[in-house]
């Protein structure tokens, strides 16, 4: 009787434990909140954002790239848009060496400032641009934050106008003869000119392959481009009253005198 009924019976049983077991263990573990899949979610986001635009990457796209569950993204990091934020909020410590640097170039002061200001603005992210883990980041901000939208408007706001405001009011103090207006416009033309860096593509081709996309050796020239730039845009009222506006004197148009020539039919 043991053998035709009990011990089938059991068989039946253990097999369906072990089947609940396994279930069990994976649940527990998709829901391991352990820190490399919550990174790899974002890392993953990171990249598809930067490569194909925040708009055209889906949440089962991102989840196929980290190798998670599609439940996973949204227990971490809810929404979409939360978690494109969430990723400039990964590199806030980018911007913290921004603006430590910067306060280190004020307190110091001197007839360099303004050098050492475009320093502080330039340096960081041209280092994050070169190393591997940052590529695609430099790469998401140099693409997605120039669009008018509301989820890039959402990450300015929170994480990039502080930064700006910081500048402005420090170009203002290299420059004491400019004003809020002359020193916002410096800070935009200095970002475009940095935006570009980090992203174009083109160089090599216009260059005849002397140049390389985003090579960090073009620092130094790119620092000197911008210092140069604010320098001859923002004047002090001095130097620009010394060149007054010339007026420049047409020729006179000589008058149309009668042709003697006879006209062919």
């Amino acid at each position: 009787m043991y053998k035709y009924l009990v011990r089938p019976f059991n068989i039946g049983m253990e097999a369906r434990l072990r089947s609940v077991k396994a279930m069990r263990s994976t649940m527990e573990r998709d829901a391991d909140p352990r820190p490399d899949r919550r990174l790899a979610i974002l890392l993953a986001a990171e990249k598809l954002f930067a490569q194909h635009g925040y708009h055209a990457v889906t949440i089962r796209q991102i989840a196929v790239e980290a190798e998670v569950p599609l439940a996973l993204v949204g227990y971490y990091y809810g929404q979409k848009h939360e978690l494109f934020e969430a990723i400039f909020a990964h590199w806030s410590p980018t911007i913290d060496e921004r603006l430590r640097l910067l306060q280190v170039a004020v307190d110091a002061g001197g007839p360099d400032l303004l050098r050492h200001i475009v320093e502080a603005f330039v340096q960081p992210v041209l280092r994050m641009r070169a190393s591997a883990e940052g590529e695609f980041y430099a790469l998401l901000v140099a693409r997605e934050l120039s669009y008018a939208s509301p989820e890039a408007d959402r990450v300015l706001r929170t994480h990039f106008d502080p930064l700006a405001h910081a500048y402005i009011d420090a170009l203002q103090v290299a420059l004491p003869h400019s004003t809020i207006g002359e020193a916002a416009w410096a800070y935009q033309f200095a970002l475009g000119a940095l935006l570009h860096h980090m992203s174009d593509q083109r160089v090599a081709r216009l260059s005849g392959g002397a140049n390389t996309p985003n090579d960090a050796s073009a620092h130094p020239m790119l620092v000197r481009f911008i210092e140069g730039g604010i320098r001859a845009a923002i004047v002090p009222p001095i130097a620009a009253s010394a060149f007054p506006a010339t007026t420049v004197r047409s020729s006179p148009v000589p008058s149309a005198r009668p042709s003697t020539k006879r006209r062919q039919p």
